[in-house]
């Protein structure tokens, strides 16, 4: 016979024995706290630098808008809302608004279309194109004082380049510096040239990074190179369009160098024909009224104008892009149902023809496998 015997419980059933808790060493602890915060450490910098050059600033002017503060004698009394009140009531801000808008009109919408356009024959196979590439970047590059310098000779009233080649073609010249439209324009390709390369080397990146396969599929479909930039690139760059879009946007309307370096007084112009906001600011903070309570408050109204543009350039493209994705949705819903439709109104014979319908791939199925429709039809049971 077999005894069995039974282990007897330990003391405590259910309960298990006490033990002492364990010490987290020093090393484990600072690897846990090097989890925990190294990321915001790793980032701390850009808000530091950010907090102090950005925020700072942005908040101190806040301060001086409401006082009335003057570039000699300092800070005064708070004054409130009185700075901006004296300049809205003055005409040369408004006037300094419409030329800001005017330039940046005339400059940043062919800026952007020229910045396409030499990105893509950039992104072709062509030779040398890390010279070309470097050598649209090099305006940038260039001091904004040059550039004025450059081109304010070339605009010149009476001895500039650009009125010499018209009148030896027959034309008049153009008054670059009386005529507000003609300064515009002056100041614009200013602009353009400065800032073309820069855009293009941006499209450029964003080129780059379209997959090679949707360019093949639009090959074999029979897309040419036109129909492959407007169908393909312009799409997969949308994001980047739209970034772009809002960069030129805040530095258009912050416009400065260029304006105050294109003649030799750099106030504006004679009647402030050409004057932008920024420039009037220039003005009134270390011009005759050396107001800084004023210009501060002029930087503030600008600074909700860039905002209020931005959001407003951001929402209309989010909208384009967003009714240019559901128009593609409904041209690919659309051609999938005219080719149903095609196939059913097809005979039996030509719809196992045709390689995409459904007819066929049940016939190409049945010669794999061997067998018949009759094979494949319910037998009758007995």
């Amino acid at each position: 016979m077999s005894v069995q015997t039974h282990a007897l419980p330990p003391t405590g059933l259910g309960e298990r024995d006490p033990r002492p808790p364990r010490r987290v060493g020093f090393s484990q602890r600072l690897g846990r706290w090097d989890v925990k915060l190294s990321p915001y450490l790793y980032i701390s910098p850009f808000f530091l630098l950010f907090a102090v050059t950005g925020l700072f600033p942005l908040l101190y002017t806040a301060w001086v808008s409401v006082h009335d503060w003057s570039l000699i004698g300092g800070q005064g009394d708070m004054v409130g809302l009185e700075n901006y009140t004296a300049v809205l009531q003055q005409e040369e801000f408004w006037l300094s608004l419409r030329n800001t808008f005017a330039i940046f009109l005339i400059s940043s919408v062919p800026q952007v279309v020229m910045a396409i356009f030499l990105a893509a024959l950039l992104a072709q196979n062509i030779r040398a194109k890390t010279f070309w590439r470097m050598g649209v970047l090099l305006p940038y590059v260039v001091a904004p004082v040059a550039v004025g310098m450059i081109f304010g000779q070339l605009f010149a009233d009476q001895y500039g380049l650009i009125n010499a080649i018209l009148n030896a073609v027959g034309l008049p010249s153009v008054g670059w510096h009386s005529s507000t439209f003609a300064a515009w324009s002056a100041i614009a390709t200013m602009v353009n040239f400065r800032w073309t390369g820069y855009n293009t080397l941006i499209f450029l990146a964003a080129m780059q990074a379209v997959p090679s396969e949707l360019y093949e599929a639009a090959v074999l479909d029979g897309a040419g190179r036109v129909r492959q930039f407007f169908s393909v690139t312009v799409p997969q760059i949308r994001s980047t369009i739209i970034f772009v879009i809002i960069t030129s946007t805040i530095g258009g309307l912050q416009i400065f160098d260029e304006p105050r370096v294109f003649d030799v007084k750099g106030v504006g112009g004679p009647t402030h024909q050409w004057e932008t906001t920024t420039l009037y600011l220039y003005n009134v903070g270390w011009g005759p009224q050396m107001n800084l309570g004023r210009a501060s408050a002029v930087a503030w109204m600008l600074f909700l104008v860039i905002v209020a543009i931005g959001l407003l350039n951001f929402l209309i493209t989010r909208r384009i892009s967003s009714t240019a994705d559901q128009r593609a949705q409904t041209r690919k819903e659309r051609r999938a149902y005219k080719d149903a439709v095609r196939r059913l109104r097809m005979p039996l014979a030509a719809r196992e023809a045709d390689p995409g319908s459904v007819a066929a791939t049940i016939t190409a199925d049945r010669a794999t496998s061997g067998t018949s429709a009759e094979d494949e039809s319910p037998r009758r049971t007995s």
